[in-house]
């Protein structure tokens, strides 16, 4: 006899452009947009980004920056003054959505790649980033998705059992990864769309488009 799926019980949200769109190049709104581009592709930024979002601190990110592009030296300062512009809005319906899953008695989690130093501005540019019951800031931790460790790290930390919990991202990789330690792993498009997975999984959210 097949066994009955667990219920879910938890919701772990990924924060940028699940909940609030994130567009790097928004906080050089005063440069050249041609320096901006190539600001980005000589620097590797993704590359960049993703360090400071696995915990390296500002300082070696400033003598890493000085030291292998010179040019570019004064472009970490520049993006973090402009930062907020990067936050360019909330996802549409993701607020609603978040609200309504805590009126269910959901529980909330966050599990995001973001520095430590920056994501402040996450939480004022996304109120329902305050619904959530605690987010694990991969800059904080010193680890990033889509290391798998992370996700264990959050399960241990707040006793999430991945088998009654969904795993919310934008990233392909990320969301492999979730779905490897055994969360339910939804790749986000739309907020609509994620009403419809969660609904699949049982979870009783009003469908899109519904009073």
């Amino acid at each position: 006899m097949t066994a009955t799926p667990a219920p879910i019980d938890t919701v772990v949200y990924d924060v940028g452009n699940v909940l609030v769109h994130w567009e790097p190049r928004g906080a050089f709104a005063a440069h050249d947009p041609a320096d901006v581009d190539a600001f980005f592709a000589d620097v590797d930024f993704a590359a960049f980004n993703h360090l400071q979002d696995a915990g390296r601190s500002l300082d070696d990110g400033r003598a890493a920056l000085a030291a292998e592009h010179p040019r570019w030296a004064g472009m970490l300062d520049a993006y973090l003054d402009g930062y907020p512009g990067s936050l360019t809005r909330t996802v549409e319906g993701a607020a609603d959505l978040v609200a309504e899953l805590k009126s269910l008695g959901v529980r909330l989690y966050g599990l995001t790649n973001w520095w430590a130093e920056t994501f402040h501005h996450a939480l004022a540019a996304a109120p329902a980033i305050g619904l959530m019951d605690d987010v694990v800031v991969s800059g904080r931790e010193g680890i990033a998705k889509p290391d798998p460790e992370i996700f264990r790290r959050l399960a241990r930390r707040f006793d999430v059992d991945p088998a009654r919990a969904v795993f919310v991202d934008d990233s392909p990789v990320n969301v492999a990864a979730a779905a490897g330690v055994g969360f339910h792993a939804v790749r986000f498009t739309t907020t609509a769309a994620f009403r419809g997975a969660l609904r699949d999984l049982g979870v009783p959210v009003r469908p899109a488009g519904a009073a």
